[in-house]
Formats: C-alpha cells, sequence, structure tokens
C-alpha cells in the first residue's frame, strides 16, 4: 500500500498525530544518520511546528489533502527560504536563500512537512553521491557502496525510512540511478511538466525535478502536487494536469511495450540486471502487455553528447559564482585574484573538471566541432524516440549497467562512472519522461531497478505500467536493515 495514502488514513482517522508521526521519522533520522549521511540539514523545530498546524487542522474538523501532515525530504539544490541551500558546495556554505523553490511552494500550500535538505552530488554533478564536499551518503542496502547520485541522499533516506518520500532533480539520471541502486522508484518527469523555479541551476535544458518514493501510487500523488505551469519559468508548459492515480491499473491488456535492444547488448552491463530485466519484461507479458523489440540506434551516443551539452550549460551557468553577489568570497585586494581564489576553493574537483570541458566546447573554433555537433545528436536521438513510440507505449530497458559499486571505487576513474548513466541519459536529451522501479536482487541482495520510458507528457502510461508490474511482485515490500 501506498505510505503516503497509509500515513493519511492514520491522520484522518485519529489513530496517530501528525506530531506523532513527524516525530517517529525525526528519531529514525537521529538513529540512522551517523551511518546514512543522508541528510545536509535537518530542520526539525520547523517540522514540528507544520505538524502542530496540522493537528489543529484536524481538530477544527478542517478536511485533509493526501500530503497534509507528511513527512518529505528535499534534495538541497532546492531553493527554501530562511533554510541553508549548499548544493554541497563549499562556494553556497553560507547560502540562505530569500525566497522558496515553486515545488517546495506547493508542497507548503499542500500542507506537507519538511524534515530537511538531503545530501547530493556538488550542485548535482555525479553519480555516487561521493562529490558532496561535506560527506559520503551510504546505501541502506550496504553502507560499504554508493546510494547512486546526485539524488542519493534522498533515494537513501527512502529507502531507510527517514522520511514518507522526497524531492529529487534529474539532468542525466540523477532520480532514476539512485532509485535503482537504493531499490525505490524515482520519477523522472517530461521536461517543463514542474517549474524548475527555485532549482539551483545545472543544466538548463536537461535539469528535471521529480519524485523519488516507495511505491508507484506515491509517486502519481506527490508529481500531481509539485507538476503544473508556472509563469515564472520560461520553460513551463501550460498544460493540465490530471489525478495521476486514476491511471494505476492491474493489467496491462492491449499495451504495446518496446525492449530497447541496443541497451541489452551495452557494454559492462551486468549479467545479474540483464537477468532481472528480461524476467520483469516476462512478467509484464504475463500481464498481458505486447512485447516487441526496438531498435534505437542513436541510443549509445547519448553518453558523450550529454558529456559536451551539460557542461557546457553548466559552464554558463556556474559563472554566476564568483564571489560577488552571494555564496562564499575569498578575500583579497585584487579583483581577478579574488575571482579566481573563491572559484578554485569553492569548486570541488568534479565541478572543475566539467566546467572546463564545457568552456572548452563552446570556446572559439571548437564550439562547431563540439557543441553544435553534439546538439545536432541530440536531435537525432529524439527521432529515436520519435518513430519508436510511433510502434509502442512504453520502452522499458535496465536503469543503470550495474547495481550500487562500492564507494572510493570509481572515484579516480571519471569515465567509468560516466557510465552509471548510459541508460539514463537518452531521455533527458529528448525531454522524456522515465521512471525506475525495483525489479529484483543481485546475489549480494543488492537492488535492481527496471525502467520504463514514455513519449512526452506520458506520465499516464508509466504509472499505468509501473503499478501493473509492482502489483504482481513484492520487489517494493523488502526493505533494508541498516546495519
Amino acid at each position: 500500500m501506498s505510505v503516503i495514502r497509509e500515513l493519511h488514513h492514520q491522520l484522518v482517522s485519529k489513530e496517530r498525530s501528525a506530531v506523532e508521526i513527524t516525530q517517529a521519522y525525526l528519531d529514525q533520522i537521529a538513529v540512522l544518520e551517523p551511518k546514512l549521511h543522508s541528510f545536509l540539514t535537518v530542520t526539525a523545530e520547523q517540522a514540528l511546528t507544520q505538524a502542530h498546524q496540522v493537528d489543529a487542522r484536524i481538530a477544527a474538523g478542517e478536511e485533509l489533502g493526501l500530503l497534509a501532515g507528511i513527512p518529505l525530504a528535499l534534495k538541497d539544490n532546492l531553493c527554501t527560504e530562511g533554510i541553508p541551500t549548499t548544493c554541497a558546495s563549499k562556494v553556497l556554505e553560507h547560502f540562505v536563500p530569500p525566497y522558496e523553490s515553486t515545488v517546495t511552494q506547493r508542497l507548503k500550500a499542500a500542507g506537507a512537512i519538511a524534515l530537511g535538505k538531503t545530501n547530493l552530488d556538488e550542485f548535482a554533478m555525479g553519480s555516487s553521491t561521493e562529490n558532496s564536499a561535506y560527506q559520503i551518503t551510504a546505501n541502506p542496502w550496504d553502507i560499504e557502496r554508493v546510494p547512486g547520485g546526485s539524488s542519493g541522499g534522498s533515494a537513501a533516506a527512502v529507502a531507510a525510512g527517514e522520511c514518507a518520500a522526497a524531492l529529487g532533480s534529474d539532468t542525466g539520471g540523477s532520480i532514476r540511478q539512485p532509485a535503482s541502486f537504493c531499490g525505490v522508484v524515482g520519477l523522472k518527469p517530461t521536461y517543463g511538466l514542474v517549474s524548475r523555479f527555485g532549482l539551483v541551476a545545472y543544466a538548463s535544458s536537461l535539469d528535471q525535478i521529480g519524485p523519488l518514493t516507495r511505491t508507484v501510487e506515491d509517486a502519481a500523488i506527490l508529481l500531481g502536487a509539485i507538476a503544473g505551469h508556472d509563469p515564472r519559468d520560461s520553460t513551463s508548459l501550460a498544460t493540465a494536469i490530471p489525478d495521476y492515480t486514476q491511471f494505476l491499473k492491474a493489467d496491462l491488456k492491449g499495451r504495446r511495450v518496446g525492449l530497447i535492444q541496443e541497451t541489452f547488448a551495452a557494454e559492462g552491463i551486468d549479467p545479474a540486471v540483464k537477468g532481472a530485466t528480461e524476467k520483469a519484461i516476462q512478467q509484464l507479458q504475463e500481464l498481458g502487455a505486447e512485447v516487441q523489440e526496438i531498435s534505437c540506434p542513436q541510443f549509445p551516443y547519448g553518453l558523450p553528447t550529454y558529456y559536451l551539452i551539460a557542461p557546457s550549460e553548466a559552464s554558463s551557468n556556474l559563472a554566476r559564482y564568483d564571489g560577488v553577489k552571494y555564496g562564499t568570497r575569498t578575500n583579497n585586494d585584487n579583483l581577478m585574484t579574488m575571482y579566481t581564489q573563491t572559484r578554485a576553493q569553492g569548486f570541488g574537483a568534479e565541478v572543475k573538471r566539467r566546467i572546463m570541458i564545457g568552456t572548452y566546447a563552446l570556446s572559439a573554433g571548437y564550439y562547431d566541432a563540439y557543441y553544435l555537433k553534439a546538439q545536432k545528436v541530440r536531435t537525432l536521438i529524439k527521432q529515436n524516440f520519435e518513430a519508436a513510440f510511433e510502434q509502442v507505449d512504453v520502452l522499458v530497458c535496465p536503469t543503470s549497467p550495474t547495481t550500487a559499486f562500492k564507494a572510493g571505487e570509481k572515484v579516480n576513474d571519471p569515465l567509468s562512472m560516466y557510465l552509471s548513466d548510459l541508460m539514463t541519459i537518452p531521455v533527458n536529451l529528448a525531454g522524456l519522461p522515465g521512471m525506475s522501479l525495483p525489479c529484483g536482487f543481485d546475489e549480494q541482495g543488492l537492488p535492481i531497478g527496471l525502467q520504463l520510458i514514455g513519449n512526452v507528457l506520458r506520465e499516464d502510461l508509466l504509472f499505468e505500467v509501473g503499478y501493473a508490474y509492482e502489483q504482481a511482485t513484492d520487489w517494493h515490500r523488502r526493505l533494508p536493515a541498516v546495519e
């Protein structure tokens, strides 16, 4: 059953108060944080104040929405008024936003309770949450392993029961890959469906905010609360938002599912991941779906394309951190030295690497050879998907080529680290919705994720297929026992 629905039932039936529920999650955080390091900031006092307000509404006989009194966690690249937003970077160590992001504003309006801000790879650049300037988050299934990234703190917190659900952001797989590593549901919505106002920018044409939850139904509830047009975001889509929970069905009769051939022939795919995905596809067939193989020939070019476009946009977006307007400043008599030292001391190695790649790709003489060519390949990838969706409703493939790797294993091998996002990146390049949900475990007891990909604004089909699969299996019911 949906965690959110179950907690809502407890609240309205007065079985438990919002304060009791919130305190239970805060207690869980207190017990597990010394091992997991999921949170950068815990806002216990504020959370309990919000819980008291919800209890007062219940006492007054008010009707509550589904999210009222539900304790959530927020990735620390979402601006929260009066609460530090660091992006896990030294550059923003003392930054307290004077305004609220649209998504956090919408959650507040729905009565949801914010427990705190979760750890991430610095400026959301990474696949393991090891690039945080403050701490390394552990995977609840094995604390020696990474939770994935960049939304690793949010995924680990959901998996370990430190919150009912969480928000993350996804630029090249940063919601889906950690969801896969931590055995939870992660949804990256269609580009523009959820407002980016107040999300600290990494790559503006790729970034998208989405939910990390224990069940598909919870993801549907949370997406419904944060989606919708926002005039403050010029890329926000003016589209009607349905009640996504109405698409949750138990069978898939008449649904056409496409298996992306290139992902199964991918280099470095773990046999356990391949096996679990094939079994999941068999299960979809048993639920009534027609399965066929689909070729997306440009799919493998997603990775190099992404690592030109995203760093180029990052080099432009991160130019604002110069020690002048906000954030950390290295004091110096000379303006140019102040700029360079602020950035040299404020940014971590991975952020510097991507800024340099991006600046190089955009520089005179190289723009056409790199950035422009990458944009052309991006169009080809998008066309591959368009052709695929003429034949099928939903595409499936593994979320990540492997299960969670050990902390430190890939730190000195950026290329191997980048390959973690091989299956997720093309979805961002095409602006499509994608969902990862648990589909098994490897021989070490580590979760494996199945990725569903939909056409533009077809989140309804992802919920339909994801829910039917989830109900027919019990992977989502297994919980990690944090040692």
